[in-house]
């Protein structure tokens, strides 16, 4: 029995195969091809559906590129029980702004990233040495302090 069949104690009518309750007569070969022709159109329309979406996914997706002097609004992502310009919850802004660009800035892609490769030993672990403290701060709580190392 199907949950359907449980749930409603009648069997389920499919759009396959639109029969009365009663009939049961539509057996064989042609009831198979039936089916299928149905499920092919089927597919074909969501194949035209998915299409036609695609194509409209397609045309809206751009590079964005903004020139000095343009105006732009900057996302700010929500974050839990964080405050975000005097408001928190559902009233925290989305987008900041507008702020104009004043400078265009494009780097070198090579600085970026400093390749360094790892020494890895046989337990596959390996020591991360910092390159250098920048800063320090303790910050003192209640019972104990937790000190912040910016390397």
């Amino acid at each position: 029995m199907t949950p359907f069949e449980a749930l409603y104690r009648q069997s389920c009518r499919s759009p396959l195969c639109w029969t009365e309750i009663g009939e049961r007569a539509l057996l064989g070969p042609e009831l198979l091809e039936q089916k299928t022709e149905k499920i092919q159109l089927i597919r074909a329309r969501m194949k035209a559906a998915q299409d036609r979406q695609k194509s409209y996914v397609d045309r809206r997706c751009q590079d964005l590129e903004f020139d000095v002097g343009d105006h732009v609004f900057l996302r700010v992502m929500p974050m839990r029980g964080v405050r975000r310009f005097g408001v928190s919850g559902k009233l925290s802004p989305r987008y900041v702004g507008p702020f104009e660009i004043l400078e265009r800035y494009v780097a070198d892609p090579g600085h970026i990233i400093d390749y360094h490769p790892l020494v890895v030993q046989d337990d596959a672990s390996y020591i991360e040495l910092p390159a250098s403290i920048m800063d320090r701060k303790e910050k003192v709580l209640r019972n104990h302090t937790i000190s912040y190392v910016k390397v």
